[in-house]
């Protein structure tokens, strides 16, 4: 982890789909052994209860499958029971089918049938204090059990057990958002690989100036992905900003000479994502550098960068973290627009927002606080006149991938200082 971007760099070996289950194995073994225990203590919930439905997943649940359990079979029903006294903690499935050892199988339909009826024995067994169930009104992360499924519950539970439910909407957020030690050593691995693909898609391998269009960037990106095994989690983005057109061209434009190109890519792997936006200037005949004030521009979205991870607290919220971002920047004389945002097992991924592109102002879904063992995109927009453009306005999107130790805020593989140059000639 370090601020500094190797340009262009190799695209890492690719495990084989055998090996990258194992990885994937590996690593949900070690999250569920360490994470699970601590959470719910953290949280004082003694039984965590988990539902999916085939082709209607649960999105907790569906982090907490083997690779080779690529979505619910019929009902899933995951329950964690902490026993307490600092005894191991619980992980039973009541399925039809087994979890590849990582959850003890707790239900025979032969001897109940009725797979609610025998969630309901296991809970009454254990006699829990609280248990936690996902319903959440402001976040899906926490909102993964369903109004008939929950019916269907309660109608199972006694009188007394259905007064004990909880939501489990904070153990949700904190699992998901979570990083372990084995997943903060293959993160910057996996950026490394959207960097590669990103710095060959924005070269002269790619682009030919006067004849590629921002579409057929945004599909080689797709194409490439798909040689490599590799999956994006949304279409990428390209756009174009010219000197004397208003706005952010894309589609079918073509890419000249003296553009400045912006894209959004981010990929999928080892069930990571990631999340990136870098800057390209096509070089006009002759120009052997960009223009200051875009390279001004990109320089004053670094600035801000930093501003932003220099307010990442414990306990701080998101809300509380845009605030004092903005009143920095404002400041400085700096206009921008702040919208990052956690990143992990989702694209945009459960915890705190720091803004919105929408929405710079105070948000319900910032009041979450921050934690630390987590990954953020740090991502935003600054706007400058540039004067070699006859002082035209120009924004300068960035977005790069970060970790938060509880301490400070590392970049996982650099992240962009200079326009990349894509020559024209």
């Amino acid at each position: 982890m370090s601020d500094t971007e190797i340009a262009a760099p190799e695209v890492p070996e690719i495990l084989e789909l055998r090996a990258q289950a194992a990885l994937v194995d590996a690593v949900l073994a070690e999250r569920l052994d360490t994470l699970i225990p601590a959470i719910m203590r953290e949280q004082g919930i003694d039984l965590w209860l988990l539902m999916s439905r085939e082709y209607f997943e649960e999105p907790v649940v569906a982090s907490m499958l083997n690779a080779r359990s690529m979505a619910a079979r019929r009902r899933t029903i995951l329950i964690f029971h902490d026993p307490g006294e600092g005894q191991p903690v619980e992980r039973l499935t009541v399925s039809r089918y087994g979890l590849a050892g990582l959850f003890e199988p707790a239900w025979d339909p032969t001897i109940e049938p009725d797979q609610w009826r025998a969630v309901a024995q296991i809970i009454a067994d254990r006699n829990p204090r609280k248990i936690a169930v996902n319903y959440s009104d402001l976040t899906a992360f926490g909102d993964g059990m369903t109004l008939s499924q929950f019916r269907l519950l309660q109608a199972a539970l006694s009188p007394e057990l259905r007064d004990r439910i909880v939501s489990g909407e904070t153990l949700a957020l904190r699992w998901l958002e979570t990083r372990t030690e084995r997943e903060t050593a293959l993160y910057p691995g996996i950026v490394r690989i959207a960097h590669a693909v990103l710095g060959e898609a924005l070269s002269r391998k790619v682009i030919t100036p006067g004849v590629t269009t921002a579409d057929d960037v945004r599909w080689w990106m797709r194409e490439r992905l798909r040689a490599l095994g590799i999956a994006p989690w949304f279409h990428p983005s390209v756009g174009i900003q010219r000197r004397g057109v208003e706005g952010m061209l894309n589609g079918d434009n073509v890419i000249e000479p003296g553009d400045l190109l912006w894209t959004d890519f981010g990929i999928t792997y080892l069930r990571l994502n990631t999340d990136t936006q870098h800057l390209a200037y096509v070089l006009r005949p002759g120009e052997t550098a960009a223009p200051q004030g875009l390279s001004r521009g990109l320089a004053q979205s670094n600035r801000v960068q930093d501003i932003v991870r220099s307010h990442f607290v414990p306990g701080r919220s998101g809300n509380e973290v845009l605030a004092l971002a903005r009143a920095d920047a404002q400041s400085e004389g700096i206009e921008t627009s702040i919208y990052s945002h956690p990143i992990g097992l989702h694209g945009h991924g459960a915890g705190s927002a720091i803004g919105f592109w929408d929405n710079q102002s105070a948000d319900p879904r910032g009041a979450y606080t921050l934690h630390a063992d987590t990954a953020w995109s740090i991502e935003l927009t600054t706007y400058s006149a540039v004067p070699e453009w006859e002082g035209q306005r120009v924004d300068f999107r960035t977005e790069e991938m970060a970790f938060f130790d509880g301490e400070n805020v590392r970049f996982l593989d650099g992240r962009q200082q200079d326009l990349v140059l894509i020559a024209s000639d």
